[in-house]
């Protein structure tokens, strides 16, 4: 199975974080599933470290170094993925969800046939099955 992590996911992941799921850590550990990162991530970790670098201690050259240490594949963001953003069913998330970085890596995973794995509970608001939140 191809798996897209969402940004925390990957964070907490790389971190071996105690934050990380039991199931995140079966899902991610299971020899079968190839695990993908997004360029839209890589954007989001560069943003939130600029911004506050003792939330998020990895820069984005640091964090995709440890992403392709552990054998992460980037996934590039594409022109299908963004147009496919916009088709997203906002009616239920609308005015509670605002992360726009959390739409289009929805969005990503869907045209890429990929499982996205979050443990946001407010991405279920979305309605995609292949949210999986852990």
């Amino acid at each position: 199975m191809n798996v897209l992590l969402d940004t925390h996911i990957a964070i907490w992941a790389l971190a071996g974080s105690p934050k990380l799921p039991q199931r995140a850590v079966e899902i991610i550990e299971d020899p079968r599933n190839r695990i993908f990162v997004s360029d839209v991530t890589l954007w989001e970790v560069a943003m939130k470290h600029t911004a506050k670098p003792r939330g998020v201690a990895l820069d984005a050259e640091r964090f995709l170094s440890r992403c392709q240490e552990a054998g992460y594949q980037i996934q590039p963001l594409t022109s299908e993925a963004i147009l496919a953003c916009e088709r997203l069913d906002l009616s239920a998330a609308a005015g509670i969800h605002k992360n726009p970085f959390d739409r289009m890596l929805i969005a990503q995973a869907k045209t890429g046939g990929f499982l996205f794995l979050t443990h946001d509970r407010l991405l279920s608001l979305y309605h995609e099955p292949l949210v999986a939140i852990v």
